[in-house]
């Protein structure tokens, strides 16, 4: 697909760009634009309307300083609340997603998950600029769960048709969470903060409609999901674990390459992400903004 606009006018550039969709269910890269000069208002609206479409964007080959990645993050919504992130030195709003050659301890983020679920208006998207790129491995895996939802046998979705699920950060940022007390001693080179805020909750229904595709999506999954409003702990247990079986199956699954200079954006709205291993020995830098969902976008 071919996207046309006229010549740069009054400072900021319409430009023509070049879509080309993934083999998967979702995914697409864009060239032909220059992330680092300031884009129109018109070729912002359509690359929106290309996300949305697509739902994960990969734009290769673009230098970018860290204002220029502040800047693309803003034509879509103000900065997001990273709650348990330290940001990088002089950008509030920029987190290092890091690790180096000779960590030991286990990949951040290689569960699936979509980005701060457990907040009350949880991020649009999120953007992943990658700056050191190992040579093998470090792939970033997504689940279309527009897709997932839309094929869901009738009998899981009645299962789920109505129903509010409870999530929260507790797994991942309490003190006696994966990245809490038992770290503070380790080797890991990102700047993650633990806190006792991660005990709370929020509930969001399993089935949402995107507030700006008004298609209907499959929402979070087991891990940030810890138990579903009204429901047995057993009985939701269950179900949590037969709707995970189900929403990361591997038609549902798109798997984006790394390469320096890369910026990726993914709608946390509609899809599921998880970060992989596979490049031990090699340093990883990747720097990631988050872009925020409207104070009127709460379930």
């Amino acid at each position: 697909m071919l996207v046309i606009f006229h010549q740069p006018k009054n400072g900021a550039a319409d430009m023509s760009f070049m879509v080309t969709k993934s083999a998967g269910p979702c995914g697409a890269t864009v060239s032909g634009l220059d992330l680092s000069a300031r884009l129109s208002k018109k070729t912002i609206a359509a690359l929106r309307q290309t996300w949305l479409e697509h739902k994960v964007l990969a734009f290769p080959d673009q230098a970018m300083a860290n204002t220029d990645l502040e800047k693309f993050t803003r034509y879509f919504g103000d900065f997001g609340d990273d709650p348990y992130f330290e940001p990088i030195d002089g950008h509030d709003h920029i987190a290092a997603i890091c690790r180096r050659a000779d960590e030991t301890v286990p990949v951040f983020a290689e569960v699936w998950h979509t980005d701060w679920s457990f907040q009350k208006v949880p991020p649009a998207g999120t953007c992943l600029y990658g700056i050191t790129i190992p040579p093998v491995g470090g792939q970033t895996l997504f689940i279309d769960q527009q897709k997932a939802l839309n094929e869901m046998p009738h009998e899981l979705r009645a299962r789920i048709e109505g129903k509010w699920a409870i999530h929260s950060a507790r797994g991942g940022y309490a003190p006696d969470g994966a990245y809490g007390e038992r770290e503070k001693d380790s080797d890991r080179s990102m700047k993650i903060i633990y806190s006792q805020d991660a005990y709370a909750t929020q509930a969001h229904p399993f089935i949402r409609q995107h507030p700006e595709t008004r298609e209907e999506t499959l929402y979070g999954i087991l891990g940030y999901i810890i138990a579903v409003q009204d429901m047995p702990q057993e009985q939701a247990k269950q179900l949590l674990a037969d709707l995970y079986q189900w929403q990361t199956r591997e038609q549902f699954q798109y798997v984006q390459k790394w390469s320096a200079n890369m910026l990726l954006m993914w709608d946390n709205r509609s899809v599921l992400h998880s970060a992989s291993g596979g490049y031990d020995g090699f340093d990883r830098l990747l720097h990631r903004t988050t872009i925020a969902a409207p104070d009127d976008a709460s379930c």
